[in-house]
C-alpha cells in the first residue's frame, strides 16, 4: 500500500464521515411525485426515497429516515448525484452504484460515489450502502411494498 493510497482512503473516509454527519436532502420532499420505503433486518437501516419527477427528469430529491454512517452517506450523495438526471441515467447510475459495491466495477466516472469501492470486502455493509438505491428503484417504479435487504 503506497502513501497515496493510504491519503485516498483518509479522504474517502472524511467524505463518508461528513455526509454522515451533516446528510444533504436530508428532508421530507413536499413535492415529490415518487416516493418509497426501504429497510435492512441486519442493522436496522430504515430509509424513505422522495423523488420529485417532471418531465421525465428528476428535478429534486430528499431522503428520511435513520440508519448507521454509510448508510445515511449513500442517501446524501445519492440525492446529490441524480438531481437533473432523466430516468434513464438515473436506472444506468443505479447498476453502476451497485456493480461498484460489490466490486464488479471500478469508479470511474461515478465522482463522488466512488468512496463506495472500499466495501466490497464487507457484505453487510454493502447492503447498508445499497438500501437507498434499491428504494430509490422502488420509488420510480412506484413499488407500494418496503423494500428489504433480505428477500
Amino acid at each position: 500500500m503506497t502513501m497515496n493510497d493510504i491519503e485516498l482512503g483518509d479522504l474517502y473516509q472524511e467524505l463518508i464521515v461528513d455526509h454522515s454527519r451533516r446528510p444533504r436532502n436530508f428532508r421530507r420532499l413536499e413535492s415529490a411525485t415518487h416516493q418509497a420505503e426501504g429497510f435492512n433486518p441486519l442493522c436496522g437501516d430504515k430509509v424513505r426515497v422522495y423523488v420529485d419527477m417532471s418531465n421525465n427528469m428528476v428535478r429534486d430529491a430528499g431522503f428520511e429516515g435513520e440508519g448507521c454512517a454509510i448508510s445515511k452517506a449513500s442517501a446524501s450523495l445519492m440525492t446529490e448525484s441524480i438531481k437533473g438526471k432523466s430516468m434513464e441515467e438515473v436506472e444506468k447510475l443505479i447498476s453502476r452504484f451497485r456493480d461498484l459495491a460489490t466490486g464488479a466495477a471500478d469508479g470511474t466516472g461515478l465522482g463522488k460515489l466512488a468512496v463506495f469501492s472500499g466495501l466490497r470486502g464487507f457484505p453487510t455493509r454493502v447492503k447498508c450502502a445499497t438500501l437507498v438505491w434499491h428504494t430509490l428503484r422502488a420509488a420510480l417504479e412506484q413499488t407500494p411494498e418496503t423494500v428489504s435487504t433480505e428477500l
